[in-house]
């Protein structure tokens, strides 16, 4: 009997054990299957909430904002060149981006047509080289200039580059609305047609913007960062930096149809009276002319008199395999005008805010050279920015982003200077030591070999250094005083030639004090140039 009730206990026993173990079992099979079903619900959630906030509006194609406060990283004011190119690179890095752009419609701009090759590499180094196909654009290989019934061709020096490199001629409506487009393509980027009235300000932060939406309704919008680049005539730069804007002149814009350039595949300068003539492919059909008048103002286009000007004082210089298009396009009355503005970057640093493009550093548009500044910047922005995790820390991030303003200055300050003195020295004058001056640049740049490579390697953003600049102005300079001191030296030549030298430093002197000597030549003693990111908690 004990044996029997020996043996019934231990069977109860290894029953209860594995019915235990059985339950164990189905609590962790019920456990985790609980769990899957909480994550799969929280999955579903999280992606309803995405689509809320960065879905589409299928009236234009773009992402448009929900209404979840705190969904952004950087706000985005402009959807030009810099900002569609700036929302795309920040988006790529995983920031959530607002970008409010007062018109998204293709825009018909006479300026922003010419990307050099320099500004091509950078194009590629932020993943947007894709946006100059499907446009018609032009590959451009240097430039042909022309003066008194000579010219000169000077070409880029691509040698170094893969065949694919060279400055890249378009219409600017068709090249923004691909890179918006590109930029509109990331999930994280919302995209929101608006015109931004102010910046919402709190204990001397910018904190986000207020806005107006194209159906006339005002928002506000918040980030930790506010990125202004919204173009030439920005309304917001006020109070972000000390704006000099200076018009020096005006550009006349036409389109001459169904014709060659003399020179293939080569942007054409005029240096004609009393300032330069451009003319480059901006499609396969079509050539932009862009004719400099001095001043704030032009003739009248509704009473003839800037037709007459065009017609009586510009038609006579330029090639004469372009002179019947010209006139003809004049007859058609499809003529467009455009201030040009030169801008030194002056900046006031404001916790919450960067100036960026047009609205922050403009300078003259002869050599082209403003897409290229303004890719140069996005990459150093994307360098700084990278390391951060947060950016709510507004008064540390300014600080830190004081070093954007030093590291950018070399090629910033070196395409800004060539843009300006050479817009200087291309023009005619009655002064005669400006004649050689002018004379003088034509006849060394002709030389060939480093005499024209060197220059062109600068207007082409392939290297843009200041002492390279530096250089070769005075070298041209020196170059014209050598030709009046040659073969015989006079009082009157030497005293014509102190006079070059005095005028070509008039020149580009005033130019690099605005920049700034120190940062333009020596940014590395700056401060701010070795300015470390800010440590932040990890997330």
């Amino acid at each position: 009997m004990n044996s029997s009730s020996s043996s019934t206990t231990d069977t109860l026993h290894s029953f209860m054990e594995a019915l235990l173990i059985d339950q164990y079992f189905l609590g962790w099979i019920f456990a985790f299957l609980f769990g899957f079903l909480l994550l799969l619900n929280f999955k579903r959630k999280r992606e309803k909430n995405n689509s809320t906030e960065f879905g589409t509006d299928d009236s234009n194609g773009y992402y448009t904002p929900g209404n979840i406060a705190g969904s952004t990283d950087v706000i985005i004011v402009g959807a030009g060149v810099a900002g569609s190119a700036l929302a795309y690179t920040l988006a790529k890095d995983g920031r959530r981006v607002h970008v409010i752009e007062r018109d998204l419609t293709e825009q018909d701009r006479i300026v922003g047509e010419l990307l050099q090759p320099g500004g091509y590499l950078k194009l590629i180094e932020l993943g947007l080289e894709d946006c100059v196909n499907e446009i018609d654009a032009q590959r451009v290989f240097g430039y042909a200039l022309y003066m008194d019934g000579k010219n000169t061709r000077l070409s880029y020096p691509l040698e170094k580059f893969h065949s694919d490199v060279a400055g890249r001629s378009f219409h600017n409506g068709r090249f923004v609305q691909r890179m918006r487009e590109k930029a509109a393509s990331l999930p994280n980027v919302r995209m929101e047609q608006g015109t931004v009235t102010s910046l919402v300000e709190k204990k001397a932060s910018v904190k986000g913007v207020q806005y107006k939406t194209k159906d006339g309704q005002e928002l506000s919008a918040f980030a930790p960062l506010t990125i202004v680049c919204d173009g030439c005539f920005s309304n917001l730069r006020h109070s972000l930096c000390n704006p000099k804007v200076d018009v020096p002149s005006c550009f006349v814009g036409l389109i001459l149809e169904n014709i060659d350039l003399p020179h293939i595949n080569h942007g054409h300068v005029i240096l004609a009276d009393p300032s330069p003539i451009l003319f480059y492919k901006i499609s396969s059909t079509e050539i932009r002319c862009l004719v400099d008048v001095p001043g704030q103002r032009v003739p009248s286009i509704a009473n003839g008199e800037l037709a007459h000007y065009l017609k009586t004082s510009v038609a006579p210089q330029i090639p004469p395999e372009l002179y019947k298009s010209f006139i003809e396009t004049i007859d058609k009355g499809q003529i467009k005008t455009m201030p040009n503005r030169s801008m030194p970057a002056d900046p006031h640093p404001t916790p919450g805010a960067l100036l960026l493009g047009g609205a922050f550093n403009m300078r003259h548009p002869l050599t082209g050279g403003g897409m290229t500044v303004a890719l140069s910047d996005i990459v150093l922005i994307r360098d700084l920015l990278r390391p951060l995790r947060d950016l709510h820390d507004s008064s540390t991030l300014c600080k830190y982003l004081e070093s954007f303003y030093t590291l950018r200055k070399p090629v910033a300050s070196t395409i800004n200077t060539l843009a300006g003195a050479l817009y200087k020295v291309f023009c005619a004058s009655p002064d005669k030591a400006r004649q050689e001056m002018r004379d003088a640049c034509f006849d060394y740049l002709s030389l060939g070999g480093i005499f024209s490579e060197g220059p062109i390697a600068l207007l082409s953003g392939l290297n843009p250094r200041p002492m390279s600049l530096f250089f070769h102005f005075f070298a041209a300079a020196i170059y014209g005083v050598g030709r009046l001191l040659i073969p015989f030296p006079s009082p009157r030549k030497m005293w014509l030639g102190a006079r070059l030298i005095s005028g070509a430093s008039g020149i580009i002197f005033p130019i690099i004090k605005s920049e700034g000597v120190r940062q333009m030549f020596f940014p590395a003693t700056v401060p701010a140039y070795y300015r470390a990111p800010p440590i932040t908690k990890k997330m």
